[in-house]
């Protein structure tokens, strides 16, 4: 027979697989993997050969089942050879194991094995492993931390599928939990998993692709994951080197081939204690690493635009290292200057590694050049200074006493500009680098009358309320049309062209500050009576949300990017799955999950009226 591969590991299958262990007779298993018909491609159909009797040899002539016969099953496996011919080939001259039929009955759940194990020397006698959260609907519950204010008491941090090189990875995520998640344990579509483990400390495992693992840091952690949560704590070095090891990766890929593990699966390995702790001593014999990161998009960032933090393989301990000047460096020095400062800045509680805290406690000193209004014109205009001056400024800052000419053209060609200059980065790069960095949800919006020395504004999402939108289109954005009228009267070069763009760039931001549709924003997981009035946007509901208008408003430039210097990779198409019939759009949208849609102002004022 061909078969799907995952009936002879799966839980699920488990009583299905005793039936026919007890009742018939095993031959032999062909583990076929993928790759294995011509006409079908991709890695999802996994298959196997299977030769089985009808009967049972394993029962003496009572029927009552012997548990000593060792009826053997021969096995091969071909599941790593890539084609389909090669697997041809292969099963002519791979190694036939055999296990004795009975003994796959001893195994966890009855599985298939291709190896015999020790159940006293398994995984699960040292740590458990939980299934993450799922809440019925990430898009409304789940945020990138830099969308909103962040450290939030309605707001926790959730971990999420890790990339398997860094210790610490899987740090860009926050749930929406308030009330201790009290709108999602009453959500019979939510499932709240993975309580045993918040508040620990373990391993986060991605159960898919290469499996690969991070740490974990005891907080929320959604359905995609899997924590890893040692019976004794004092065991978790151990631990870890395994899970980091090609023999963890190997052992269940032996036992479970689905192209997602269960967790269950996880546990029902063999681990060899004494020798990974062995292993853990020698690697970390000073205990594991408190959190530490370059990353500017993790929460445990330190937030200095150049301090380092790295792992010292010869003191086996973390260490301050030199000034970095990667292309991240001018990020967070831009976003700094713009008023943005790192949750791990915020948090006096949150647990890092002590030179990770000292970087922290370094950017103190550059608190005073940060913008007041979260709005930075790169020209200069109503007497600020450029933003290439205050920029330079704050740099300065930074690196201190290193601080050269040499630096400020590393950084710049570490941000991919060569031999131009810092305004013009800020004119033509900083943006898309910024939306690329930060998974196109950009906390700093480059605002723009499509010149290339026009007018020009970086401005701090977290801070354009209303007030201070109208403080961009009437102080910053009135200037310059003042200065540009002021030009033409004086017969300046260009002043007509930059005089036009900019009053059309007013117009738009005037349509997006009244809100009429269809410049307006629209949360699909909101009544009518709750949407935004006008330019009023919760950050809450992310930057998904809240740009569109900007985008949508007509382009000063490029397709589709709006007012804005770039186009983030955003779209209004609905979202995957269906809303609940309590959704407030639910019965309009036949349960799609739409968020290209509009309202006009005078029916939300209207339904706030009513609901009044």
């Amino acid at each position: 027979m061909v078969l799907p591969q995952n009936w002879l590991f799966l839980t699920s299958y488990r009583k299905f697989r005793e039936l026919l262990l007890k009742n018939d007779t095993w031959h032999m298993v062909i583990r076929l993997g993928s790759g294995a018909f011509e006409t079908i491609s991709g890695e999802v159909v996994k298959a196997i050969l299977i030769t089985i009797s009808k009967g049972d040899t394993t029962s003496d002539q009572s029927g009552i089942f012997n548990i000593f016969n060792t009826n053997p099953i021969r096995l091969l496996d071909v599941s790593e050879i890539s084609t389909t011919e090669k697997k041809s080939s292969g099963l002519k001259t791979i190694e036939i194991k055999s296990v004795e039929q009975v003994a796959q009955l001893n195994n966890p759940d009855s599985r298939v094995l291709f190896e015999s194990i020790d159940r006293s020397k398994l995984f699960l006698n040292h740590a458990n492993c939980y299934l993450g959260l799922h809440v019925g609907g990430w898009d409304a519950y789940r945020r990138k931390y830099w969308e909103l204010p962040f450290p939030n008491k309605d707001w926790v941090t959730l971990q999420c599928s890790v990339d398997g090189v860094s210790d610490f990875s899987g740090l860009n995520d926050i749930a929406y939990w308030p009330d201790d998640g009290a709108i999602h344990t009453s959500n019979p579509r939510a499932r709240v998993q993975g309580r045993s483990a918040w508040g620990k400390l373990g391993i986060i495992l991605t159960p898919m692709g290469n499996l690969p693992v991070a740490r974990y840091l005891g907080g929320l952690f959604d359905n995609n994951n899997n924590a890893i949560i040692p019976i004794d704590e004092k065991n978790l070095g151990a631990i870890y080197c395994f899970t980091r090891s090609p023999n963890f990766r190997k052992s269940l890929r032996e036992i479970d081939q689905a192209v997602k593990i269960t967790n269950a699966t996880v546990t029902k390995i063999p681990f060899n204690f004494d020798r990974w702790d062995n292993i853990a001593q020698i690697a970390y014999p000073n205990g594991l690493p408190y959190p530490f990161s370059d990353d500017p998009t993790q929460w445990i960032f330190h937030g200095h635009p150049c301090g380092s933090v790295v792992w010292n393989e010869e003191a086996k301990w973390t260490a301050q290292d030199s000034l970095r000047s990667d292309a991240t460096v001018l990020q967070v020095a831009v976003a700094r200057l713009l008023g943005y400062r790192w949750p791990a800045e915020l948090d006096t509680n949150m647990e890092l590694a002590d030179e990770q805290r000292e970087w922290v406690n370094r950017c103190e000193a550059m608190l005073p050049y940060a913008d007041d209004d979260g709005i930075v014109c790169i020209p200069p205009v109503r007497g600020e200074s450029s933003a290439t001056d205050r920029l330079l400024n704050l740099l300065a800052v930074a690196y201190g006493d290193a601080w050269s000419g040499d630096i400020l053209a590393q950084l710049l060609k570490s941000a991919d500009h060569g031999r131009k200059t810092l305004e013009t980065w800020l004119r033509d790069k900083f943006f898309t680098q910024h939306c690329r960095l930060f998974h196109h949800r950009p906390f700093i919006w480059h605002i723009w009358d499509g010149l290339h020395d026009g007018f020009a504004a970086l401005v701090n999402y977290h801070k354009l309320v209303q007030k201070n939108l109208e403080t961009l289109i009437y102080t910053y954005l009135g200037d310059w049309i003042n200065r540009q009228t002021q030009d033409i009267a004086n017969g300046v070069d260009g002043a007509e062209e930059k005089l036009s763009a900019s009053e059309s760039l007013k117009k738009k931001l005037v349509l997006i500050l009244e809100g009429e549709a269809p410049h307006d924003i629209f949360v699909r997981w909101k009544p009518i009576e709750k949407q935004p009035i006008g330019w009023n946007p919760d950050l809450n509901d992310g930057v998904r949300i809240n740009i569109r208008p900007f985008m949508t408003v007509g382009d000063v430039k490029k397709k589709g990017a709006g007012v804005l210097r770039d186009k983030p990779n955003i779209k209004w198409s609905k979202d995957r799955g269906k809303d609940v019939e309590s959704a407030p759009w639910y019965h309009q949208f036949k349960g799609d999950r739409i968020n290209d849609h509009h309202l006009d102002l005078n029916s939300k004022s209207h339904a706030r009226r009513r609901n009044r």
